[in-house]
Formats: structure tokens, sequence, C-alpha cells
């Protein structure tokens, strides 16, 4: 390969997971139509919302609304992602969403489209994606190689973003122009198409052991999380940020004080389009050990980047702006990813994922509260620049405060390395599973003639030699590490 090549595939995504498995394939694939599909209602929806008031307040509440399933309905669905099988739980979720997305497009169809529907539809969205989400995260953590995950990470943002992007840019044209039921109607059809792809997925069943979803199981989740300053770190860092810095549910009016009405599709695109170029580019995090600075770095570049779109008057710089926000929340993003999936305990996996919902989607609910509240109080540009300030210093704060999260380093962290170790053990155990149906699917009396014309056809001598070679040129150091490394 030469130089420029070699140095071209550095730069570019790193493809081992989607050669590794299959499952990864297919969920890879499913969620980007999904992704696709659900951009389209996120823009719709809130677009509805303010036609039908003329509130940011109205707009803020949904994300009032959606808080509380999505805590209840995410802490449960940790605890469901480790008691039952995984595919099951995205499949029926999945099939859920598609149906609160014809809800959406029979009330758009009518002569005059209601409200409370609305809200009621952002609340069942919000709890079947806290059932959901623990399941698929956790579901990723088993079916791709721990060293594979900051890549998986990366391709799975990528994924996002291809979606994100052409949702919300078509979706404000196809409201502007057809109304908001095509838009609905889109999303529908891309969730049938998911439950298609997801039956297709291989079981993921719990463990042997595994107990029933409760509360004590919930907080034997919660105490291992509160004992792991980096965990605690990712979570508390991308809390912040979201709360402090998630402007989007005000962009409707953002866009009318900049006089770009036009813009507002491109207002929501734009962070997907910065993190798709961090995501083409993502080759290097494949070689980082340092995720939790991967986590504060880009938290910081979010809150800095969103303060400055809210300061600027020119609608292009703060479309500019929005992208680097959105390589920013990107990059933590892969820090967080690859922290939780390479240490945390796969028969906890499912009750974490449910911590890390409330983590990354709590934050941007309650950050569509704030923007809405202080946008009516202070005005919307004021709103924005203030939250990204608020941002930089929250950061910055919770790295004063837990300092492991910046030391954090997977070759050398312990829960790190355990998981590893864990996960070699695993996958030895279903190769020795594997051979071991093959042994007993061939007939008996071939396996022993196979054995005996290898004995015959190989000199006595020959075979005691080389066994004895090999004995003379393996240290015994080695062979008893190798022993100890097994145990």
């Amino acid at each position: 390969m030469s130089p420029a090549l070699s140095k071209l595939s550095a730069v570019l995504p790193d493809l081992a997971p989607w050669r590794a498995s299959r499952d990864f394939r297919l969920l890879w694939v499913q969620g980007l139509v999904t992704f696709f599909s659900s951009a389209m209602a996120m823009i719709a929806l809130p677009l509805q919302i303010k036609e039908l008031t003329n509130s940011p307040l109205a707009v803020g509440a949904m994300g009032a609304v959606e808080l509380v399933p999505l805590v209840v309905f995410g802490l449960y669905g940790g605890a469901l992602a480790d008691a039952v099988d995984r595919r099951r739980v995205i499949l029926w979720t999945e099939a859920g969403l598609g149906t609160l997305a014809l809800v959406l497009l029979v009330n758009a169809m009518l002569p005059e489209p209601m409200l409370w529907p609305l809200y009621v539809v952002a609340a069942g969205v919000s709890a079947l994606a806290g059932l959901q989400r623990p399941a698929l995260d956790s579901l990723f953590a088993r079916i791709v190689p721990h060293e594979h995950q900051t890549a998986a990470a990366a391709l799975n943002s990528l994924r996002w973003q291809m979606g994100a992007i052409a949702g919300p840019s078509i979706a404000g044209l196809v409201v502007a122009f057809a109304g908001h039921a095509p838009a609905y109607a889109v999303t529908a059809c891309g969730f049938a198409v998911s439950v298609l792809m997801c039956r297709r997925l291989s079981p993921a069943p719990p463990a042997h052991d595994a107990e029933k979803p409760s509360l004590r199981g919930i907080a034997e989740g919660a105490r291992y999380a509160w004992s792991r300053p980096v965990l605690l770190g990712t979570y508390a860092v991308d809390l912040a940020a979201m709360f402090f810095a998630f402007p989007n549910a005000i962009f409707p009016f953002l866009a009318d004080e900049l006089d770009a009405d036009w813009s507002l599709g491109l207002m929501y695109a734009a962070g997907s389009v910065g993190s798709l170029v961090l995501g083409l580019t993502s080759g290097w995090t494949s070689k980082v050990r340092r995720h939790g600075l991967l986590v504060a770095g880009g938290a910081a570049a979010w809150g800095l980047a969103i303060a400055a779109a809210g300061w600027f008057g020119n609608v292009w710089l703060v479309l500019l702006c929005l992208a680097f926000a959105g390589a920013g929340d990107m990059l933590s993003g892969l820090g967080r990813s690859t922290i939780w999936n390479q240490t945390i305990p796969e028969e906890l996996r499912g009750r974490l994922a449910g911590i890390e919902v409330l983590s990354y989607s709590v934050g941007p609910q309650l950050g569509q509260v704030r923007a809405g509240v202080m946008a009516g109080w202070t005005g919307t540009r004021t709103a924005v620049w203030t939250g990204g300030v608020a941002c930089v210093a929250s950061v910055g704060l919770l790295c004063l405060t837990l300092p492991k999260l910046l030391t954090y380093d997977s070759e050398t962290d312990e829960d790190s390395l355990r998981r590893r170790a864990r996960q070699r053990e695993a996958a030895a155990g279903e190769t020795r599973a594997e051979a071991a149906g093959e042994a007993r699917t061939q007939p008996a009396g071939e396996t022993r003639a196979g054995a005996a014309g290898e004995a015959r056809t190989q000199p006595a001598g020959e075979a005691r030699a080389g066994a004895a070679g090999e004995a003379r040129t393996q240290p015994a150091g080695e062979t008893r590490a190798g022993a100890a490394d097994t145990a």
C-alpha cells in the first residue's frame, strides 16, 4: 500500500465491526432506515405544535411531557434487557413506534388537527424508546468484540447522522410544501421496514441465572454505577451539556429572529453534518486509549459552539457553529459509548444501559424545557448563548470533581481488562461448543477410521520426536503464564 493510501485508510472509518458481525450489519442498516424516517417526525411534530399554538412554551412543554415516561421506562427497560431476549424487546418496541406514527398521520389528516394527541404520542414515543434503548445498546456490547467498540460507536454514529441529515432537510421541504401528513407517513413506512429487518436478528437470550426485572435489580445497577467514578463522569458530563446547551426546541423562533424561515431544516441538520464529517474521518479514534478526554473535550467544544451560534446574527455563521457543535457532540459520544461497552459486566449491561438512557436523553428533554422558558424570559438568542457558556463551565467543574474520568486508559483500567478477558472466554466457549456439535454430528465409525488412518500414515518415531521438540522449545515459565491467564 502506498504511503498516501496508508494515511487515508488511517483516517477513514474502521470497518472491522461491519466485517466481523452479521447482526451488526443488520442493526446498522435497520438503524439507518429508522433514523431517516424518525427525523421526518422529529421536525414535523414541534413545527405542528408551533403552528397550532405559536408559543415557545408549548413547544418546550413537549420535553416535559416526555421526561417522566423516559425516566420510568428507561430504568425498567434496563432491567428488562438483562432478563429477556433483547431481540424481542427491540422487535416489539419498533412495532409500537410504528403504530404511534400512524396515530400522528391520522390526526394530521383531520380537517382540524388536535393538539392533545401530539403530546400523548410524544409521551408514548418516549416510553417505548426508554424500553428499547437499553436492549439495543447492550446488544451492541455483546455482538461487537472488545477491541472494536470505538469503531462500532463511530459507525453507529455515522449511520445516525446520515439519516438525521437527510431526514430534517427533506422533512422541512415536505412539511412546507405538502403538510405534516406525508412526513408522518414516511415515518410509519420506515418503522414497517425496520420490523421486518429486526425479525432476521439472531436471538439474544439472557444469562441462564438472570433475575426477573425488579426494583432490587435496578438498584443493583445503580450501586455499581455509583461505585465507578469514570461512569459517573460520563453520565454527569453529558447530562450537563444537554441541559444547558440543547436549544433545538426553539430553532423555529431562532430562524424567525434571523429572518431566515427557510433555514429551519438546515438548523436541525447542521449538527448532523458536523458529526458526519467527524464520522467520515474517525479512523484515528480506534487508536485512542484515553476515552475520558474525548468525553470532556467533546462536551466543552459542543458548549463553545452553541454559545457562538447564539451570539452571531448571521444565519450562515449560526449554521457553521451548529455544525461544529455536532462534531463535538459526536466526539464526546464516542468516548462515552466506548467506556460503557468496554468496562460494564455483561450481566449488568442492560441495567446500566437504562441509566445511560437517562444520561443522554433526560438532558435533552430538560434542555428543551430550559430553552423554552429562557427564550420566553430573555429572548431566543440570549437563551442559546448563555446556555452554551453554562455548559462549558459545568464541564470544567465536573472534570475537577471527577478527575478519574480524564485519566481513564482502556489498556490499564481494571474493569476494561476484566471485561475483555470475559468476552474472550465467552468467545472461546462458543468455539468449543460449535466444535463439539460438529463432532456429535459426525458418525463415530468415520471419526475412528480417520484417526486410525492418520496414526498409520505418521511414523511413530516422528510423532514422538515432534511432541518432544514442542515441549523443549516452549519455556516452562511461558506455559505457566498461559495457564495462569486462562485461570
